[in-house]
């Protein structure tokens, strides 16, 4: 069991940059079931890989990498350096599996380049204080339907809007249809 990750993967990637990729592989074979999950583990492990020229392998473990931080954008490129390029022993050029997630991604984020939201203008003329104030007609509908707004009406002696309310209330919370219809009965006493 590795004590310290960090270490450990530095004196990997120190492997690999000296070229030295078997010796990096069997050091990563020797942990391989504590790091199953690990992005930094695959990626090496692919690299060495990748140096020991077993491309169609090193593609499956950058692939891992993608999946277990597909926004991690080092593993894609190796993939898309590996679908390019061809290699004496495997003459065949390995294909990056089309991903629907990032594909999307791409086109959104190629949609949000092109994006300008709409310019608007603003008058001198703001909304009067009096416009502001003016209730709305009691026939609009209320989106959210509370008690909160029904007592709010009901103290601001908008009676007919209070017991729409509690009518929308009494469809919404049937388990009250009782309390609510004392209020509509106290409300219509008020008209």
């Amino acid at each position: 069991m590795i004590s310290n990750p960090h270490l450990f993967f530095a004196e990997v990637s120190l492997d690999l940059s000296r070229r030295e990729f078997q010796a990096g592989i069997e050091k990563l074979e020797l942990c391989a079931e504590q790091f199953t999950s690990s992005y930094l583990f695959h990626l090496l492990y692919a690299k060495a890989l990748l140096g020991l020229r077993r491309t169609t392998l090193a593609s499956e473990y950058f692939r891992k990498c993608c999946t277990i931080a597909p926004a991690n954008q080092v593993a894609w490129r190796e993939l898309a350096t590996i679908q390019v390029s061809t290699n004496e022993e495997e003459p065949s050029v390995v294909a990056v599996q089309f991903d629907p997630v990032m594909d999307e991604l791409e086109q959104l984020s190629a949609a949000l380049m092109n994006f300008e939201p709409m310019k608007t203008s603003e008058t001198s003329d703001p909304t009067s204080i009096v416009e502001q104030k003016k209730p709305f007609s009691d026939d609009t509908s209320i989106a959210v339907p509370t008690e909160t707004l029904a007592n709010l009406f009901t103290s601001q002696g908008a009676y007919k809007k209070a017991i729409k309310i509690y009518t929308y209330l009494i469809q919404l919370k049937p388990q009250n249809a009782t309390q609510y219809q004392e209020e509509i009965d106290s409300l219509l006493e008020h008209l």
